[in-house]
């Protein structure tokens, strides 16, 4: 049933910060019943810090730069409201006085690579996932526990805030756990949406540790005195819980208008997969390493993690080093100009879970599997592209047998959405329409959120239909009759759980 908004309420400003893995933003977003317009007003730099403890997040300097962005965001006018969103799984520990234990752990450090197995030996992968449903990553939350256990700051720990709570927490003073978020710790039932008591005594983990669980829409609190001061926005101005978990603000952002669709976040990672009204928690969903996290509203994101496009960001990384072209759109020139199916690479392969030299790494790759090793810039970009391709075409037809649905459309957000051939490569290989757009999806799924708790906007299909008005979108329609493509995935030999 549609929410109509009060026919007294007029456009509102809302703040969103939007912390990616590469960078930060603060975007300021106008919201009317039938218009919606953002503006960044900060972007800084999203650096992480290798010390001789492991690789850390600089979260200091992203508490600074989102200050500096809500600073700028009050010179814009009257800020209603506020809302925070981040990448998942990292967290900061707080002590008994509620100070930082050090700067949190980057999901790429090595120090996990053993600790499933202490976990497995408590609790076994069928049962786990029978409880949480989520697809294995080696970097989850209860594998970063468990490979802090017997630490000095493990020990000391009182509090666990995921990033965006940690944020909200020196932003308003509150503690609590946005549920969208909390969905990707590996201590939440994927079916009752609360954590799982059985596995935090199972795992001997303190059930104080895990804060309140907080709903999108949720009040958060309102700016502490500092906090306003510095920014220059009102005293009492409140932050909202949003979908804090930035694939989950994407999907609220999804410009869907009818059933049947499938969407892909792409942007360091590509979240392939499809909205559902229950979790899918069999031993087959298991077995292809799908995972099921909350959605707004009780939704599950029924989808894969693919390594997405941190191959290709890495890969112009490394050229920059190495004082080699890196602009972007000479380098999908070159890639559209490359031989087709020259090369492929399984993207989740753990080869290419950790920074360094990935064109490197993507020869070796194609080397060990007797292909044709890529000898120009465009024929690597070709090679990733391509196989990012057939990453979303395997992705979303094993969700869609998983789940038991139909796919009439593909909708790809977020910043992959901007790449044509990308898009154009992803229709072909699937054989599907995709709608490309909006690239701002994550900011637009934040603003929406704190819209809605005002009454500006009703629910999440006036949602969507809003950004299908308002934002631009890009149309793409499969070329050919697919033979090319089915060869292709027949070449691949994806890792286990990834067929």
């Amino acid at each position: 049933m549609t929410t109509t908004p009060p026919s007294s309420a007029l456009a509102s400003t809302f703040a969103a910060v939007d912390l990616g893995a590469t960078s930060g933003r603060v975007i300021v977003g106008r919201v009317g019943r039938e218009n919606l317009d953002l503006t960044e007003a900060h972007r800084f730099p999203n650096t992480p810090v290798r010390l001789p403890d492991g690789l850390r997040w600089d979260v200091l300097a992203l508490f600074q730069g989102a200050l500096d962005g809500l600073r700028e965001a009050a010179r814009s006018g009257g800020v209603a409201s506020v809302g925070v969103d981040t990448w998942a799984v990292d967290h900061g520990l707080l002590d008994a006085d509620g100070a930082l234990l050090g700067h949190p752990f980057h999901y790429r450090d090595s120090r996990t690579d053993a600790a499933a197995a202490r976990v497995h030996s408590l609790v076994g992968p069928e049962e786990l996932y029978r409880i949480t449903g989520l697809q294995h990553l080696p970097f989850t939350t209860v594998f970063q526990l468990a490979a802090a256990e017997g630490t000095v700051q493990r020990k000391a720990a009182r509090t666990l805030l995921l990033i965006p709570d940690l944020l909200i927490h020196w932003l308003t003073g509150s503690v609590g756990a946005e549920e969208t978020n909390a969905s990707t710790t590996g201590l939440f039932d994927a079916r009752t949406g609360t954590w799982s008591q059985d596995l935090l005594r199972r795992l001997s983990l303190d059930p104080g540790l895990l804060p309140q669980l907080r709903a999108p829409g949720d009040p958060a609190g309102t700016l502490l005195p500092h906090v306003a001061a510095y920014t220059g926005l009102g005293p009492r101005t409140p932050v909202t819980t949003v979908a804090s978990h930035d694939t989950a603000s994407a999907v609220v952002a999804v410009p869907a208008t009818e059933p049947d669709f499938a969407y892909i976040s792409c942007g360091t990672w590509s979240l392939a997969g499809l909205e559902l009204d229950a979790p899918v928690l069999t031993e087959e969903s298991r077995a292809a390493n799908f995972t099921n996290e909350r959605g707004i509203d009780g939704t599950i994101r029924y989808l894969r993690n693919i390594m997405g496009m941190w191959l290709l960001e890495e890969c112009r990384r490394t050229w920059d080093r190495e004082n080699l072209p890196a602009h972007l759109s000479a380098l999908l020139a070159d890639a559209a100009r490359a031989e087709p199916f020259a090369s492929l690479v399984d993207p989740d392969a753990p080869v290419f879970l950790a920074p360094g030299d990935m064109p490197a790494r993507i020869r070796d790759y194609c080397a060990r599997t007797g292909q044709r090793v890529p000898g120009s810039q465009g024929a690597i970009v070709r090679c990733v592209l391509e196989s990012l391709a057939l990453a979303h075409r395997r992705a979303l037809r094993q969700a869609a047998e998983l789940a038991g649905r139909d796919i009439n459309r593909i909708h790809l957000v977020g910043g992959g959405s901007r790449n044509d051939l990308l898009c154009q490569l992803t229709a072909d290989a699937t054989g599907l329409p995709v709608v490309a757009g909006p690239t701002e999806a994550t900011a637009l799924g934040n603003i929406l959120v704190q819209a809605r708790a005002t009454g500006l906007v009703g629910d999440l299909a006036d949602m969507r239909r809003l950004i299908a008005s308002t934002q631009h979108l890009r149309h793409y329609t499969p070329r050919g009759d697919g033979t090319a493509w089915h060869a292709a995935a027949a070449r691949l030999d994806p890792a286990p759980g990834h067929r």
